[in-house]
């Protein structure tokens, strides 16, 4: 019995992460909620800036627990450049974590306040998190035939007009790679084929709309794309197969040991604006990232297995790029959660502040 209740208390291990990264959001929305207040009559630019300030301290308390509280080694390929700079980042996708990922590129930049989504649509019903998202400058969309070329790109233009720094996260597959369901893998590989496309074993055959109008929107206004490729190590199981990705609930039950992130910059000049052939080269992208995939899972060479060619580095991200989030966060929420006004406020913000935001986004893309 006393060994159950140890291994259960391991498994367990995400409960505190999860409760607080979570616990905090009413009083992150409260926070934000009344600076959005405050700056309505004010220039979108300040908005934009404290705004920027706050998400840097939300998603680095984020941070704190996906990177020091997990001890996950993060290991980092190509060129990666130490300043910020407004971008198209491109990735693989196979889990939420690839969400974090994203962050963990960013905050060695600083530039963590300034990450935007390209979201599924149905994310924006999530309560809280759904409609600030769209506040922060995330655009939904739907996919296929329902794409609305012409709201995405009002919205990257009113980002552009408010002078916004731009760090767009855009996971050009659409949906995830899941091993566990080889149908869509499979669907992905025919439509490859009957497109004439080279047929990808690691990535599903990449969507070339929601990439083009981003980069057509916004090319006079970006530095760069970066082209990034995500492997987590220990998602091969003893036959050499693929498994799943870690969930963000593994993940904080430490079972990624590391990272591996091959970063490619690109400039927009080597990017062809024409649709037919930016689809092209965006495949072609896909190309080279599952030849890295082949390698890091495939290689014949055991010794060259589970890391990606090339020189990396492990960078290993400081406490005091975290820890003062994290306690000032906690501190914020507990010092609400003392009283019983407090408390009151705490629960009509979730209740109320997920019915608003609801609303919102079912009226405003």
């Amino acid at each position: 019995m006393l060994l159950s209740l140890v291994l259960h208390t391991y498994s367990m291990r995400y409960v505190l992460p999860a409760a607080v990264m979570t616990g905090t959001a009413p009083t992150y929305v409260l926070a934000w909620g009344a600076w959005r207040l405050l700056s309505a009559v004010l220039p979108a630019r300040f908005y934009r800036e404290v705004d920027d300030r706050l998400y840097t301290i939300y998603q680095s308390m984020v941070l704190f627990f996906f990177e020091n509280y997990t001890g996950v080694q993060v290991i980092i390929y190509g060129d990666l450049p130490k300043n910020k700079e407004n971008v198209i980042y491109l990735s693989n996708h196979q889990c939420t974590v690839d969400w974090i990922i994203a962050d963990m590129l960013a905050i060695r930049q600083n530039a963590l306040g300034h990450v935007r989504y390209v979201l599924k649509d149905g994310l924006k019903w999530l309560p809280l998190y759904g409609w600030y998202f769209s506040q922060h400058g995330g655009v939904y969309v739907k996919r296929s035939a329902k794409f609305n070329e012409k709201e995405m790109r009002e919205k990257l233009r009113a980002q552009m007009k408010a002078e916004t720094p731009m760090y767009l996260v855009i996971f050009p597959e659409g949906t995830r790679y899941n091993p566990e369901i080889p149908k869509v893998i499979a669907d992905s590989q025919s439509f490859a084929e009957k497109e004439g496309l080279e047929i990808l074993k690691h990535v599903l055959t990449p969507r070339v709309k929601a990439t083009h109008v981003a980069i057509d929107t916004m090319k006079d206004y970006l530095d760069a794309v970066y082209d990034v490729t995500v492997a987590y190590e220990g998602t091969v199981d003893h036959k050499g197969q693929r498994k799943l990705a870690p969930s963000m609930t593994e993940f904080l039950c430490k079972e990624c040991p590391r990272v591996h992130i091959f970063i490619d910059r690109i400039e927009l000049k080597d990017i062809p604006e024409e649709q037919i052939y930016m689809r092209r080269w965006l495949h072609e992208r896909f190309e080279i990232k599952d030849k890295l995939l082949i390698e890091f899972y495939d290689a014949k060479d055991s010794k060259r297995r589970n890391k990606f060619p090339g020189k990396s580095v492990h960078s290993k991200l400081s406490l005091k790029k975290t820890l003062p989030s994290l306690l000032f966060l906690g501190g914020l929420t507990a010092s609400m959660l003392l009283t019983e006004s407090g408390r009151k406020l705490y629960v009509k913000t979730w209740i109320y502040g997920t019915l608003i935001g609801c609303l919102w986004v079912s009226i405003k893309p």
